[in-house]
């Protein structure tokens, strides 16, 4: 990966650290407060036969999990093409 220049390769690196930032709240939203700290105000509310914080904390945190991988890959491809650093 060659930038063209240095101001170039710190602001792709600082938009790829916010983006995983940003993708690591959203992981840890998910996981702990909604799996552990949010669990008795979730399963007030029923989703699919289950309650709701059940629901997060078995199967709900792996799918969002899955889907931030998704996110991380297209948002990761598009910052490579913006900094023209992506692979043909």
């Amino acid at each position: 990966m060659a930038f063209e220049n240095e101001d170039k390769a710190k602001g792709y690196w600082r938009e790829n650290l916010r983006l995983v930032l940003g993708l690591l709240a959203i992981w840890f939203f998910v996981s702990y407060m909604c799996g552990i700290v949010l669990v008795d105000v979730l399963n007030q509310v029923e989703f699919g036969g289950f309650k709701l914080g059940f629901w997060f904390a078995q199967q709900g945190a792996m799918y969002v999990f899955v889907a931030l991988i998704f996110v991380y890959a297209a948002k990761a491809n598009a910052l490579d093409k913006k900094y023209n650093v992506h692979e043909d």
